[in-house]
């Protein structure tokens, strides 16, 4: 393999996969990226490639390839190295014994690698249609929900975000929870959303990576595909195939509440503010805030026997039944700023069941935060 290509081409490419290869052990060679030029041409793409064995992305990228050939070596150590280097052209060659020679102006580099066939296939996934979506309207979905999926891997069904395709209105759901907390939000589309198999759940590092895709600037739109156990995305040039989790969602609607009786719009940023303020003397263990509402009045509190107590009041305009219940700081802050609004209506029912939280006007995302007994 011998070829050319700019600095900043490849150092994009090279960036995109670090959170992707496997920093773990248990296999050395997913720590790799694998390095391929099929064809030779002055105008032939570069292909690189990577794998933890549970998401995989492929990208193509322009380059003067002058003999073909392939091979893996440290991703982490390579995009290091060109980091570093001018803003030049540079030129990439492998030896006979699977090293890389990197050179750029006065700088050669020889880096140690291995053998292209040594490399684990990526999960081969052509899907027969894929559904186009705005990729500023899925990064607002994924934002919204991806917070409230769980960490815990007992519980693999929800370490994820279930997908789902509303008939009725030819949409996308995506809902996540951890048992604590759930999120959904809806989003209609122009394409046709039925192509999408529904009911599928994306893992949580798919789903970053997914989010990481579509936060790039070179196209609008996005094409997703999900079908057997597999997903991909797709945008320009860049690939990412990833495996769905096997299981099966909670039914979630049971857990959005219905019918509230007390409501509530407030200022984000102030809430925020005094929220984290009065947090600070919280139970390291619960993390525990008490909301009190009363006529024209929100009072947060705090208490820690080692520590002290903490209290914020907030001027609010309601006029509701006197009502006093506890949340989790953590839990309640992130679905606050998942709502993503300059104002957050809450919707209260009593003291032991789950709130809900929405942008004013918006129906179609909220939050659910369960209490806690204090």
């Amino acid at each position: 393999m011998k070829l050319s290509i700019t600095k900043s081409e490849f150092l994009r490419g090279l960036g995109r996969i670090q959170s992707i290869v496997e920093k773990r052990n248990s296999m050395p060679i997913l720590a790799n990226v694998l390095i391929e030029a099929p064809e030779k041409g002055k105008e032939a793409k570069l292909h690189l490639a990577a794998t933890d064995l549970e998401v995989g992305i492929k990208s193509l990228h322009p380059a003067n390839v002058s003999e073909p050939g392939g091979l893996t070596v440290s991703a982490k150590k390579l995009f290091e190295i060109i980091r570093e280097l001018p803003d030049e052209t540079i030129d990439l060659a492998a030896t006979t014994n699977s090293y890389l020679e990197i050179r750029c102006v006065r700088s050669r580099f020889t880096l140690a690698g291995t053998a292209a066939e040594e490399y684990p296939t990526l999960p081969e996934f052509s899907p027969e249609k894929t559904v186009p979506i705005p990729a500023n309207v899925l990064s607002e979905m994924i934002d919204r929900t991806i917070y409230a999926a769980s960490v815990d891997e007992t519980r693999y069904n929800l370490n994820g975000v279930y997908v789902e395709v509303l008939d009725e209105t030819g949409g996308i759901r995506l809902v996540a929870t951890d048992g604590h907390r759930l999120a959904c939000v809806d989003r209609e589309i122009e394409g046709d959303a039925s192509a999408l198999a529904s009911g599928v759940i994306v893992p949580r590092k798919g789903l970053g990576e997914l989010k990481r895709l579509v936060d790039e600037n070179d196209e609008e739109e996005i094409e997703l595909a999900f079908a057997n156990n597999s997903g991909l995305a797709r945008r320009g040039d860049v690939t990412l195939v990833m495996r769905l989790i096997e299981g099966e969602f909670p039914n979630y609607n049971q857990v959005i509440p219905k019918n509230l009786t007390r409501h509530l719009t407030l200022p984000t940023e102030p809430l925020v503010q005094a929220v984290r303020r009065v947090a600070l003397l919280s139970s390291e263990r619960s993390r525990a805030v008490k909301l009190e509402l009363s006529d024209g009045q929100l009072v947060i509190t705090s208490s820690n026997p080692d520590l002290g107590d903490a209290r914020e009041e907030l001027d609010i305009d309601y006029a509701g039944e006197p009502l006093a219940i506890g949340f989790n700081a953590k839990y309640l802050l992130d679905a606050i700023n998942a709502v993503q609004s300059k104002e957050v209506l809450f919707s209260f029912q009593d003291e032991l069941s789950p709130s809900k939280l929405s942008p004013p006007g918006d129906e179609k995302t909220i939050a659910v935060v369960m209490p806690m007994r204090i």
